[in-house]
């Protein structure tokens, strides 16, 4: 099975994820996003669980990718650049990276049903933790590991809405202004010393 074509299909459906959720997620639809002959998806995941495993892997794929691209960069200094650092992480959420996020949702709400889904998608979320902390501690805040945890869990509440970007949600939660948003939640969670 060449890589590139079974990456290309597992890309195809990240976008039937996106686009029509997870019951839009079949074989056929899958080979139309791709513009493949019709069974070829079949042909390389046979069961629709085939399918969701495939998918689910690229997801994490993607997200240890851009986990590593993350890595490369200087880690936050101060308060600033983490605040600009988790700002783009959430602009990123709603614009470039948001179908693979949708994608990601629709994935989590199946993986409530089918526990070995829920396995796949752990290590993504999980890592999340360790590398906020790490980000929180580099930007010399007075980190502890439940403070931390608050930062992240936020910031993963956060993604449905700006994915779904309600207007009156997002200005209700200040999600409307990202780097307002994350200020705020710094501010609150590590509150300046006068």
């Amino acid at each position: 099975m060449p890589a590139d074509r079974r990456d290309l299909l597992r890309d195809a459906a990240i976008e039937v994820l996106a686009g029509s959720g997870s019951r839009g997620l079949t074989h056929r639809a899958v080979d139309e996003a791709a513009r493949v002959p019709s069974g070829t998806a079949k042909n390389y995941f046979p069961s629709r669980e085939a399918l969701l495993r495939a998918v689910a892997e690229r997801c994490v794929e993607l997200y240890l990718a851009a986990g590593e691209r993350l890595a490369a960069r200087r880690p936050p200094r101060d308060r600033a650049q983490l605040t600009a650092f988790l700002a783009g992480l959430l602009h990123d959420a709603a614009g470039p990276g948001r179908d693979r996020l949708l994608a990601y949702q629709e994935l989590q709400a199946e993986s409530s049903r089918r526990p070995w889904l829920s396995a796949v998608l752990d290590p993504v979320a999980a890592a999340d933790f360790p590398a906020f902390e790490q980000a929180q501690r580099a930007a010399g805040l007075p980190v502890t590991a439940e403070r931390a945890a608050v930062v992240t869990l936020a910031l993963h509440a956060a993604l449905p809405h700006l994915l779904s970007a309600g207007p009156a949600t997002l200005a209700a939660s200040g999600l409307d202004d990202p780097e307002r948003f994350v200020r705020a939640l710094l501010d609150t969670v590590y509150p300046h010393r006068p």
